[in-house]
């Protein structure tokens, strides 16, 4: 099955992050610009949270705060991360487990990519169709030697 580090080959390891004394403001529109749902707040070159789109929904709009809030006042502070090693199945778990949709992927105490549900839900759809195609083949004797 594939891995983390089969993802970020074909994704990218691009992490865009802010830090903790950014607004929100400023969060809102790093994701804009670069199409994405979370982004990692970090400071020193350590995850300290991460603030996404559901964050913004519950701890800003429906707490009655400002774009001008600082990130830290907002963020989800508890972080959970995944290795290159660590297979798709087992980041789903994980992500059903926790119900987060972001995963900071590290290596060597460094982070080196972020994953989301829909890449690993893009990836399975990816390989049941390549299983789908594989069993096809076989059953129609195609691509074997008989």
């Amino acid at each position: 099955m594939k891995t983390v580090s089969d993802i970020l080959k074909i994704k990218g390891s691009a992490v865009y992050s802010i830090t903790p004394d950014n607004t929100v403001l400023d969060a809102l529109e790093l994701m804009a610009e670069k199409g994405i749902g979370a982004i990692l707040v970090m400071e020193s070159n350590k995850v300290r949270g991460i603030f996404s789109e559901r964050d913004y929904a519950r701890r800003v709009i429906l707490q009655h705060k400002t774009e001008a809030a600082p990130i830290h006042e907002v963020m989800t502070e508890d972080i959970y991360f995944v290795h290159l090693e660590q297979t798709v199945e087992e980041c789903m778990a994980q992500m059903t487990d926790k119900h987060i949709r972001h995963l900071p992927v590290i290596q060597d105490d460094s982070v080196v990519g972020v994953i989301s549900i829909g890449d690993l839900v893009k990836t399975l759809i990816e390989h049941q169709a390549d299983l789908i195609r594989n069993l096809e083949d076989y059953i129609m004797g195609r691509g074997y030697n008989q």
